[in-house]
């Protein structure tokens, strides 16, 4: 799992300096799938119930599961890269909310609030704890600051399979849920909107977007449960 989810990190941190003007988002899925070959892994999510991209690659008002193709980037865009690889067996899963360019002072509020929460909420990942506690936290900052909380998809376990036990909802009840063991591996993911909480799937049958058309952002990390500190597996490389 360590090794799966630093190639993760790896690909996901080498495909950020691509965000730019320009680029289109099927050009940096090509990236990420040359990406994931050089680290000796590959997609998690190609063919994942017919799902047809190396990444998944949400633009601003799309909130994850967006496909690469011809859409183009513009300058104050932003977004949502989310890597899921293979390596050895084990999958690593992470996301980040990439800004084009300087984007407007509330989008870039809403970003730097979702890593935040993500950052916060890290530290519940403990044995003895609650999972509801997790999930509660990141519902209470996230209503707290006045954004939307996507309720429909949530965080999931992950391993050996992309989506396994527990499911990890971004709200919750203190208290409740199953109890944190050491040695889970969870992948905690809050997808928080500038708007409304309301989503809807396109005609793709992939993409979702938020229903008022307002943007949204997506960060995630795959974490390890121990007895003291949570261990990030998708740490950046720049941050080891």
């Amino acid at each position: 799992m360590r090794d799966a989810g630093r190639a993760a990190a790896t690909v996901l941190s080498r495909l950020t300096p691509h965000v730019v003007p320009g680029i289109t988002t099927g050009e940096i899925d090509i990236l990420a799938a040359e990406f994931m070959a050089e680290e000796n892994c590959r997609s998690a999510f190609l063919g994942y119930r017919g799902f047809p991209g190396q990444t998944c690659l949400s633009l601003n008002e799309e909130v994850v599961h967006g496909i690469g193709g011809p859409r183009r980037l513009a300058y104050g865009d932003i977004l949502k890269i989310d890597v899921g690889v293979v390596k050895n067996g084990w999958i690593g899963d992470t996301a980040a909310t990439i800004p084009c360019g300087v984007v407007d002072p509330e989008t870039e509020r809403l970003c730097t609030a979702t890593r935040r929460i993500l950052e916060s909420a890290i530290p519940f990942a403990v044995a003895g704890r609650r999972l509801g506690d997790l999930c509660h936290h990141i519902e209470e900052e996230a209503l707290r600051q006045g954004f939307g909380i996507v309720r429909e998809f949530v965080g999931h376990g992950v391993g050996r399979r992309l989506h396994e036990e527990p499911q990890i909802p971004n709200y919750g009840r203190k208290g409740s849920g199953p109890k944190l063991k050491a040695g889970m591996t969870l992948a905690i993911e809050p997808m928080i909107n500038l708007g409304g909480e309301g989503v809807r799937i396109l005609e793709d049958g992939w993409t979702v977007v938020t229903s008022d058309g307002r943007p949204s952002a997506h960060f995630e990390h795959t974490i390890l449960v121990t007895e003291n500190e949570p261990e990030v597996l998708t740490c950046p490389p720049e941050m080891d």
